[in-house]
């Protein structure tokens, strides 16, 4: 059955910008991380670009709010001018997304009541078709509304992905708008090759996006069930209570035992950005590199090369499947089926104290 959508509905986004985006090192740093930084050549970050589109949704930049990162507060007030400081929620120490989610969504409630629908977003994601996005928002909301549901997205895969989650269909729980939602059955870590391609060859599997929408109020009362120990001192403190939190994802916290998680099977020209490869996703054309910078090229192909220094000239003789990056006084050469260890090299860096300047 086919439920017509709400466009009343009281939604409530909350941009999650507290990741480190290290895998895009030497570019990403502490505090210049990867939802600062512009990839596509637009002049916006990712993180404004994430904003801009949740802005129709929203209704204006009121009702927009950003959980972020003790040190990364400042940065977020820069990218964000029009941002109202009481919308920047700010953690004084990172804890993972269950007890950010579990925090916003209680300052929410607060302020807006428990019927608000809260939607959570990462900053640094990359959307093309901003109005399909916005539609499925608005599916989702209806979902979350008119079953008491945790709504979450899933992207539906396009090739057998080892680097995301995947989230597997359960129930048909009817259709809204133009959009069919599913109770979920079960969450999956990162697969291995066969089990992706089984998964992806089934049809009854998706990219968990790490999106969701929800009542606030179904929210809080689900992490009272699945996390006592999240919520028990949250209620009691507030955001002094995070000392002594234990890190913790929301999809281990509620989203892997609660009875209320639907899936919205969705597609609107997703990309995580993950690493450097992404890039290339983005960018590639007709010509033998993805060039970022002043890039002369001899006998190299399939590379992505870039420089922070519009003046600078890379210069590459033989190269094949290669990343090179080149920023003030770091860079890095990486084949591209490498590039999921960045993040073991930059904690590597981070052991000698001559180099954390460098993070």
């Amino acid at each position: 059955m086919t439920q017509t959508i709400d466009q009343t509905l009281k939604l409530v986004p909350i941009i999650l910008a507290g990741g480190k985006g290290e895998r895009f090192w030497p570019v990403s740093r502490l505090k210049n991380p990867k939802q600062f930084l512009c990839l596509d050549g637009s002049g916006r970050s990712l993180m404004q670009s994430t904003a801009d589109r949740l802005l129709p949704l929203a209704g204006g930049w009121d009702a927009i709010w950003v959980i972020t990162a003790s040190h990364l507060a400042d940065g977020v007030k820069q990218q964000l001018p029009e941002l109202p400081a009481e919308n920047i929620l700010v953690e004084p120490q990172g804890r993972d997304t269950a007890p950010a989610v579990a925090w916003a969504t209680l300052e929410v409630a607060k302020r807006h009541g428990d019927d608000a629908i809260a939607c959570f977003f990462p900053a640094d994601h990359y959307i093309t078709d901003e109005p399909k996005f916005r539609a499925t928002i608005q599916a989702a909301a209806d979902l979350a509304q008119s079953q008491a549901a945790i709504a979450t997205l899933g992207i539906q895969p396009t090739f057998p992905s080892t680097g995301y989650g995947y989230i597997e269909q359960g129930d048909d729980a009817g259709q809204y708008g133009e959009l069919a939602a599913y109770r979920v059955s079960r969450f999956t870590e990162k697969p291995d090759r066969g089990v992706a391609e089984e998964f992806l060859a089934s049809g009854r599997y998706s990219w968990n996006s790490g999106m969701f929408i929800f009542p606030a109020g179904v929210m809080i009362d689900e992490l009272k069930t699945y996390a006592p120990e999240l919520m028990g001192p949250l209620l009691a403190k507030g955001v002094d209570a995070y000392a002594e939190l234990e890190k913790l994802s929301i999809d281990y916290a509620v989203m892997e035992k609660t009875q209320k998680a639907y899936v919205m099977p969705a597609n609107f020209g997703w990309d995580d950005l993950g690493d450097w490869n992404a890039i290339e996703r983005l960018m590639k054309g007709d010509a033998a590199n993805v060039d970022m910078c002043q890039h002369q090229a001899h006998d190299t192909n399939g590379c992505i090369v870039y420089s922070s220094d519009e003046e600078e000239v890379v210069v590459t003789i033989g190269l094949e499947d290669v990343v090179v990056v080149r920023d003030g006084n770091a860079t890095l050469i990486v084949k591209k089926d490498r590039t999921q260890e960045i993040k073991k090299a930059v904690k590597a860096l981070g052991t000698e104290d001559k180099f954390l300047h460098l993070l």
